[in-house]
């Protein structure tokens, strides 16, 4: 019997990764994220996740103006140990159409970044992603969460004096908004045929 050698990412450097050698590992398991240094693992999706997913990613997209396209699951470099994947985010048609880098958008691209809570992601997605969102800037930051059968969706946005996320409001039903652009979103229809 032979034993497989551990991979690489298994074993940390000193401090911890950076993006630098978080973006040359290989055979990371799909929505690795890098948070402080460390690597983050994602359960397997669930059913509720995707769909969610979906509905805003198609939604945002074709409710965007021009100059903005939505995108979903790309990871962000928000700094030299910090390189999450939300679940959508809206960013600049420029960074979109952008081919290099492939794999990653940068904070400034970012208009928006959506994440859609899993029991694995409550502490990461209503704690340390969106700190780490607004200290880098991003101004606007979603958490969309199931209530049984239902959705919330919280909406905050960045306080430059503060950099931090103020809460604008707490949607059910329907997501209406009028920034970063005018947004109306039925919150029920998750799973249905658009």
């Amino acid at each position: 019997m032979t034993v497989e050698p551990l991979p690489d990412w298994m074993i940390p450097p000193a401090g911890g990764f950076t993006v630098e050698n978080f973006l040359a590992l290989r055979g990371l398991p799909k929505h690795t994220e890098l948070i402080d240094g460390g690597l983050v693992f994602a359960s397997p999706q669930e059913k509720w996740h995707s769909r969610v997913v979906s509905l805003f990613h198609r939604e945002l997209d074709l409710q965007a103006p021009s100059h903005l396209r939505a995108d979903r699951e790309m990871a962000v470099r928000l700094g030299n140990r910090q390189m999450p994947e939300p679940d959508v985010l809206v960013v600049t048609a420029e960074a979109y159409r952008r081919e290099n880098p492939s794999n990653y958008y940068f904070a400034e691209d970012l208009v928006l970044a959506v994440a859609a809570v899993s029991p694995d992601s409550e502490e990461r997605d209503r704690e340390t992603k969106p700190g780490k969102y607004a200290k880098a800037g991003v101004p606007r930051y979603w958490r969309i969460e199931r209530q049984a059968a239902d959705v919330a969706v919280y909406v905050y946005e960045l306080d430059p004096a503060t950099a931090t996320y103020g809460l604008v409001g707490i949607f059910h039903d329907r997501l209406k908004i009028s920034v970063p652009f005018p947004i109306d979103i039925d919150l029920t229809s998750i799973g249905q045929r658009g």
